[in-house]
Parts: C-alpha cells; structure tokens; sequence
C-alpha cells in the first residue's frame, strides 16, 4: 500500500510539470501563422530583443464602414505638422516644434510594423490629419481605437486623441490647443495622477457656448498601463442611446451614461440659489453653547503648571557633573585657507565628551519633570444644547433662468479630423492604428489584426516565470521570505504524505522468550481484558511474594538435610579417604549451597519481573516462580 502511495505522489508531481510545459506552450501556439526560427533568425540584434517567434506581419485592413485608419506602415500621407504657437505660453516653448517620427517598436519589434513616435522632451507637438469622412451624430455608434506605448515611461504627459470639430475655417497648419475639438479621450499622466481621459464639448442651446464634460473617474489603477512598457489598446465607444463605454486591451473600465456620470452634468439644475438673498443678522446657527449658569469651582486653580519636578527622583550614581556633554576635537586643525579676518576666529568644532560615554550622565543634573497631579488648566463652561438653534442657513430657491434640458447629448457637433496636441517630459511615445467606425466587428477585427500581433510577440520574449520572481525579488526582498514559504508548505505535506512511515520493529517483540508478554499480546489482539482494579493487584503481588518465600525457605531446608545425609554416608566408606571426603564433601556443600542461591536468586529475579508486568500478566504468571525452581531442585538431587 505504501508503494501504491509513493507512486502515485510521484504521477501528481509529474503530471503538474507537464500540464505547466503545455500551458506555456499554448501561449505560443496561438492563431496566426508563424514560422520556426532557422539558424539565422537566432542571431539577430540582441540590442532589438530576441524574438522566441518569427511573427509574418500583414498590415491590418478594414472590413467593413470606417471613417479613418492609419496604421503608419507606409509613407506618412495626409498628416499635417502645425506651424503655430501656443497661446498664454512663454516665447521659448510656445512654437508647435516637437519631432515626430515613423519607427518600429524599441521591444518586442514586429518586423514590418511601425508607428508614429513622439521623439522630443519638453516641447509642444501638434499633428493632425482630415478624415477620410465626416462623422455625424446622428443614429450610428461611434467606435475610436487605437494604440499607445510608452516605451520609456512617463515622468509627465499625455498621450490622447482629439476629435477636431467640422467648421469651414479649419485648417490643420494652425491647429493649437484653442481649435475646437468635440472629443478628448486618452490616456494622460503627470506626477502620481494617472488618467484616463473623456471629453465632450456640449452645446448651450440657449446661450450657444460650449463647454467641458468631463467622464467622472473611474475606480481603476491605471499605472501599470503607463509603466509596464507595453502596447495598450485604448477604445472608446459612444452609443445613440446616450451611453458610453471606455476599453483598455479590450477590458472595459468605464461605462456610464452622457447624461448622469459627466461633471458638469449635461442638464442644469432647475432651481438655483437665489444670489441676492443674505442671512439675517440675527440668524443663530450654534447648536451648542456654554452653559451660563455655570459656576467655576471655589478649589479650581488655574495657576497650577501642567509639568513640576519629580521631587523623589536621585541623581543616579557616577553622575559627571563637572564633565561637558560636549568638547572640542583635540584632533581638528585649523584649514591652512583659514582667513580669520574674512571667516572670524577659528573654533574645532565640537564632538560628543568621551568620559560621557560609560557615564549616565554629564553636566548639572536637573530633575526630571512629571505631571503635576494638581493640574486642572483653564476653566470652561460646560457646552448645552442652544435653545435659539435656527439650523444651517441657506439661500432660498428660485428658478434658474437658464435651464434646459437636452434629453440627446449624444448629438454631438459633427467631426472631420483627428489630431495630436501634447506635451511631454518623456519621448518615445508610440501611437499605431488609429480606427474610426460604426461597427464593433471592424473594430475588434482590426484590433486582432494590429494589436494583437504585438501582444502575441510580448507574451512570446516575456522572461519565465522564474525570471519574473527573480526580478520581483530583487524590488522586493520581502518576497524572498514568501518564496521560501510557498515551498517549503507542498514539500513538508509530500514528505508527510508520500515518504515511506517507519516501521516499527514488531519482530524483536516476537522474538523475546517471555511467555507472558505473548500471552499478554494475544490477549490484546483479541480484543484484550481489562485491567483489575488496584486492590485485587496489591493482594496478587503480596500472595505470589509469599508462595516464593516459601518456596526459598523449603529449599533452604532440603539443602541442608541433603548436606547432612551425604556427610552420614561419607563417614561411612572407607577410613582413608576420611579427609578427602570431607573436602569434597564441603565442595558439594559449597555447589549445592551456590545453586541453591543461584536458583533462590532467580526466582527472585523472576518474581520482581512478573511483579512490573501488567496486571494480567501477573495474574497468569504466578505459578511460574514455583515450578521453576521444583525443576531445578530435582535435577540437583
């Protein structure tokens, strides 16, 4: 049974092994087309990153109604650098002067695959590009995707997307951060706050001003999308029913509605306080007050200090009070550049006094301060309720003169470009497929087309498991100590399940001549009889001990009639042998006396043995001593 176990402790070990082998195998093994490396696509530029894969990249097309696609694979066509200046900006940095580039990823390249890439630090940049169609709000969801990679990371900036609104004056050479834009969505960053931007610009109806509806925040950590260094998928989805949902790697992390989760809201309220009302002078809005009939008691001193000296306390033994705390370094000199009339008289500067060192103290001992018992503070009326509480005051309502109500704001203001304007403390920002459409099937068909080909080529040069625990740990020391314990858990319980228990050596108990253990053991195996009580024990032991003193005293006296008939007969053979007969008579004597003490010693030994025995034991053993000794006697005769 036991090798039954070990075996199949063994089979689960072994089947985990492979079930992980499979599963990282499965991750490769994904649907698209690929090729094994040949000897030379093994010694590519370890400065690129080895790919595991050899990844044949299409550039994606559209399937089906799409406003605007750029994926940046060929030559950079109908995209415009502005030329203007920001405005309320200082001179050096206003011009619209960052660098752009079309270039492959830095990690995880996808031969054949660019992107267009932020390249300038601390500069304004602004591209943009005319869509291929206008989109109008009208019945038609509207689909914006595409992808970021912050390939160095991002110490401030941005990294979002806006969707310039249709006009006849638009023209993309002055594009800058005042030209109307109808949605901002993107991700964007700047010390610790990390967001994720949604944007509309909505229409007064009444007044025919625009302004800012924010997408309240949603309660998502966004920093590993910014600092992990891999391309992220960012969609946004709005919905004619007034609905909206923001994706990030095709997960959604926000989803609301236009009229309900902005900030402002859409709508205004219908009533507002009135700006012209004032609270009364009179108007009392302490709910508690100090209780005027309270008297401040006779004893209250107010003068008491909260701290006194400890009078009890002794200046403890050793105590240096002719010592400083501190001296001036015996070893400092003076610097030779010294210029006492520029930098004053030199002085060594001070060090701690080494005789404090193994002293409790040095200098003039002061006692040490402690609470003074009779300390009460300022006096203070108890607080009572205020019998005048009027409550909080507050404007009364009147109704707001420019309410509306826009039951719609998915009828947004049509848009006929998309454009880049950022700023950014980080370069090498990369941005790639760009998609505008209707259809949530031509959006993720495109992602699978774009993105993930690049998600399968990271997963593919990512390190394995070990590796990432070994790079974890050395962020973290801490996890050292929970690698150890995830471990030492599953080997402790195989080694308590699986190891071989050990045998107890039950063939020495066999093997042992002592009948009355046998008989002690076959009992137990066949269920075993209960102990009797103490008494009948104690009664058992003292009966046995008496049948063997008998027994040693019958011995004892057998011993020496045998001695004196044996001497009766020696006298009578022979005269001449007279003094060898009495030698060996005294031999036998001296035999006979030694076995009889052997045998009485035995039987003692016997007796104090059964006498440690379990009560059974003792109880089927009694006879033992006496029919031992009967045997020996009959020899010996």
């Amino acid at each position: 049974m036991q090798f039954q176990w070990d075996w199949l402790c063994l089979g689960v070990l072994l089947f985990s092994s492979v079930t992980a082998e499979i599963e990282d195998e499965e991750i490769q093994d994904a649907d698209v087309e690929v090729e094994d490396f040949d000897k030379t696509s093994q010694e590519t530029d370890v400065d690129k990153g080895r790919m595991s894969l050899e990844v044949v990249y299409k550039t994606p097309k559209p399937i089906g109604e799409v406003y605007f696609t750029e994926t940046f694979d060929g030559v950079l066509t109908g995209w415009v650098l502005s030329k203007t200046k920001k405005e309320d900006t200082d001179e050096n940095i206003a011009k619209y002067d960052g660098r752009w580039e079309v270039e492959g990823l830095k990690e995880n390249t996808v031969p054949g695959d660019q992107g267009l890439v932020l390249k300038s630090t601390a500069k304004h940049h602004a591209i943009s590009a005319m869509l291929t169609k206008p989109f109008i709000f009208a019945d038609k969801p509207l689909i914006l995707q595409y992808e970021v990679n912050f390939q160095e990371g991002i110490d401030c900036g941005g990294a979002y997307i806006k969707l310039l609104s249709s006009s006849d004056d638009l023209d993309l050479e002055y594009f800058f951060d005042k030209t109307p834009y109808t949605i901002m969505f993107g991700p964007d960053k700047c010390g610790e706050d990390y967001k994720l931007h949604f944007i509309f610009r909505h229409k007064n109806p009444k007044s025919g001003d625009y302004e800012e509806k924010h997408a309240k925040r949603p309660d998502v950590d966004f920093k590993k999308f910014y600092l992990d260094k891999k391309t992220h998928l960012y969609t946004l989805v709005l919905k004619p029913d007034d609905t909206f949902e923001m994706s990030i790697d095709q997960t959604v992390v926000s989803k609301g509605s236009l009229l309900e989760d902005f900030v402002p809201p859409v709508n205004p309220p219908q009533e507002i306080e009135d700006p012209n009302d004032k609270k009364p002078d009179d108007w009392d809005e302490k709910v508690k007050i100090p209780d005027p009939s309270a008297v401040k008691p006779d004893d209250w001193d107010e003068d008491e200090p909260a701290k006194i000296e400890d009078t009890d306390a002794v200046k403890p033994e050793g105590w240096l009070d002719d010592e400083p705390e501190y001296i001036s370094d015996p070893n400092a000199e003076k610097p030779e550049d010294w210029d006492e009339e520029m930098d004053g008289e030199w002085e060594a500067p001070q060090i701690p006094n080494p005789k404090c060192e193994t002293a409790p103290g040095c200098g003039k001992w002061v006692r040490p301060m402690m609470n003074n018992p009779n300390y009460k503070g300022k006096w203070k009326a108890p607080m009572i309720e205020n019998p005048n509480y009027q409550g909080i005051w507050s404007p009364r309502k009147i109704p707001n003169p420019d309410y509306f109500e826009d039951l719609h704001p998915f009828e947004m203001t049509a848009v006929s470009a998309v454009g880049l304007e950022l700023w950014s403390m980080t370069s090498d920002i990369y941005f790639d497929n760009f998609i505008i459409c209707s259809e949530k099937e031509v959006a993720d068909r495109w992602a699978a087309d774009g993105w993930g080909m690049k998600k399968l080529v990271a997963s593919a040069n990512e390190p394995g498991m070990f590796s990432q625990l070994m790079t974890a740990a050395e962020d973290h020391p801490w996890l050292w100590v929970l690698y150890i314990l995830t471990l030492a858990l599953p080997v402790g319980l195989g080694v308590l399940f699986c190891w071989p228990a050990k045998k107890v050596d039950e063939d020495i108990d066999y093997k042992k001549p002592d009948i009355s253990k046998s008989i002690t053991k076959g009992e137990l195996e066949q269920g075993g009889e209960e102990l009797e009580d103490e008494a009948e024990l104690e009664e058992e032991k003292q009966n046995e001990d008496d049948i063997v003193e008998e027994e040693r005293r019958q011995v004892e006296e057998k011993k020496h009639e045998l001695i004196k008939e044996k001497k009766k007969m020696g006298r009578k053979d022979a005269p001449s042998g007279e003094g060898e007969g009495e030698d060996k008579d005294e031999e036998e004597e001296n035999e006979v006396a030694e076995g009889s003490q052997e045998e009485g010693d035995k039987s003692n030994k016997s007796g104090s043995e059964d006498e440690m025995k379990e009560a059974d034991e003792s109880a089927g053993s009694g006879d033992g001593p006496t029919k031992s000794v009967r045997k020996r006697r009959v020899r010996k005769d």
